[in-house]
């Protein structure tokens, strides 16, 4: 099948990108997410010396790794973080991504204002012309209580009504914070989908429990077999955040980086 892999940064919460790079080339992804998310993972981002930027993107060129996208966390719905979340759509185009990834909530700060459908789609849709000015589709994450379902962040993509503003579906975020079945949920939105972080879910459904694909129960055949038949070919992003407790070491990332490679190529897929 032809569709492109990426393995998310984010699965190395807690090391460096230079180990992050190291271990996604070894497993023998092509693709990469890379984030920028303030105060959780920063493997890249806007403060950073302009030098060292240039030696991580010299470094994902020699690993024969091409950014695809860009999970620049914001809460967008904060006035004050909009112009952080401007210069992450910055950074991912002096990456070449094509795509930004945001929850619309941050889940990982403090504010975690409610606001209507329509108010979100007004602050949203101010993005627009960034995203035009720098090439790149904003793929809001399934992610939150409130906004923690497909067919809930279909509402407020259509409302924006723009071709740059699609949603990023979690497979098991759905499950986690929205309590849904993913299949069930996705093929409400399928349409509005542009762009997919596959993790699993393990543990009980409140559990912080996110192993290497293939280790839990989302039934990704079910996934998949629904993408197909819609005709959706959206990148896929490969993310693994373990338990609370961590992954314990590197080589622990490595291998369900691996594991979770070999999975996909299990179901047909060429990374």
């Amino acid at each position: 099948m032809a569709r492109i892999i990426a393995a998310n940064s984010n699965s190395y919460h807690g090391y460096s990108i230079w180990q992050a790079i190291d271990g996604i080339r070894r497993a023998g992804y092509r693709y990469i997410e890379l984030t920028a998310t303030k105060g959780w993972t920063e493997h890249v981002f806007p403060d950073m010396p302009f030098e060292t930027l240039l030696q991580i993107k010299d470094a994902l060129a020699d690993a024969g790794l091409t950014p695809v996208s860009m999970s620049g966390h914001c809460n967008l719905m904060d006035t004050a973080r909009i112009g952080d979340f401007v210069k992450n759509i910055r950074l991912a185009a002096f990456f070449g991504c094509r795509y930004i990834v945001s929850s619309i909530g941050e889940a990982h700060l403090a504010d975690r204002a409610v606001a209507t459908h329509a108010e979100v789609a007004a602050h949203i849709a101010a993005l627009v012309p960034q995203l035009e000015q720098h090439q790149l589709m904003l793929v809001l994450e399934t992610h939150g209580h409130a906004h923690g379902t497909g067919e809930v962040l279909a509402q407020i993509v259509r409302l924006v009504n723009h071709p740059r503003v699609k949603i990023n579906y979690d497979t098991a975020n759905v499950i986690f914070y929205g309590d849904v079945d993913p299949a069930q949920d996705l093929a409400a939105c399928v349409g509005d989908v542009a762009y997919l972080h596959l993790k699993d879910k393990g543990g009980e459904r409140t559990v912080w429990d996110f192993p290497a694909l293939g280790q839990g129960k989302v039934d990704f055949p079910r996934i998949f077999e629904l993408l197909n038949a819609a005709g959706n070919e959206s990148p896929f992003s490969v993310e693994i955040e373990f338990t609370q407790a961590g992954a314990g070491d590197v080589h622990a990332v490595d291998e369900a980086m691996r594991v979770s490679a070999e999975y996909l190529k299990s179901q047909g897929f060429t990374l």
